[in-house]
């Protein structure tokens, strides 16, 4: 079976029977290209709605946290500082998260934390998976109305959809109540004849007509 067979395949796959790798970030900063670094990864894999493996560690940056930055997150130089760096830890990481022709990679608002990994990877020289990827903060402004939520803020959705956990800028918590607002979206969608990958991906990409306020995007 062919690269291309394989993902049409995958995509035809129903969202029950899907894998599905939530994940999310600590970092030192807002951008790679800043020269902002990893700090902690938290990721949660799951299937038919049951959470199936865990994976969180401590990434060593290479660099002082920014003063700010522990003050959001918690994370200081002394915990991290026997981490392994991001370059250690990759393998592991890649292990985990699994082949792009089984995996869909979860994250919310996703190109902050694949800006990370693909820059990780690049420099060094790891080989970055071209996963299927959901974004849960587009996915909610396609499914949740301005009446319903104030801002599709993960803090705001986990609270809206009653997650476990809450979120608290720590990697494995946030990835955890991403979980629970993905199964939150997906429970919405499921009378819309959203049954597979294929048809998240369409619902995902149509274009919203009521998240616009004042001229600015739902956020």
């Amino acid at each position: 079976m062919n690269s291309r067979q394989t993902t049409s395949g995958h995509l035809e796959r129903s969202l029950a029977e899907t894998t599905f790798v939530v994940l999310d970030l600590e970092t030192s900063g807002g951008s790679p290209n800043l020269g902002a670094h990893i700090t902690e990864i938290g990721a949660v894999k799951i299937r038919g709605g049951e959470i199936i493996g865990q994976f969180q560690t401590f990434v060593n940056p290479g660099s002082p946290i920014p003063y700010f930055i522990t003050e959001l997150t918690g994370i200081t130089d002394e915990m991290v500082l026997d981490s392994p760096s991001i370059n250690e830890t990759f393998p592991t990481l890649l292990e985990f998260l699994g082949s792009e022709h089984e995996t869909v990679f979860v994250a919310h608002n996703a190109p902050f934390d694949l800006s990370f990994l693909r820059a990780a990877a690049i420099r060094h020289e790891y080989q970055w998976p071209e996963f299927i990827i959901i974004d849960t903060a587009k996915l909610a402004r396609r499914v949740l109305s301005r009446d319903e939520v104030s801002n599709c803020k993960l803090g705001t959705l986990a609270e809206f959809f009653s997650a476990d956990v809450t979120p608290t800028h720590r990697a494995l918590d946030d990835a955890l109540a991403t979980v629970d607002v993905l199964h939150g979206l997906i429970g919405r969608i499921g009378s819309l004849d959203v049954k597979t990958l294929a048809d998240l991906q369409k619902f995902t990409r149509k274009k919203s007509n009521v998240r616009k306020i004042e001229g600015a995007e739902f956020l």
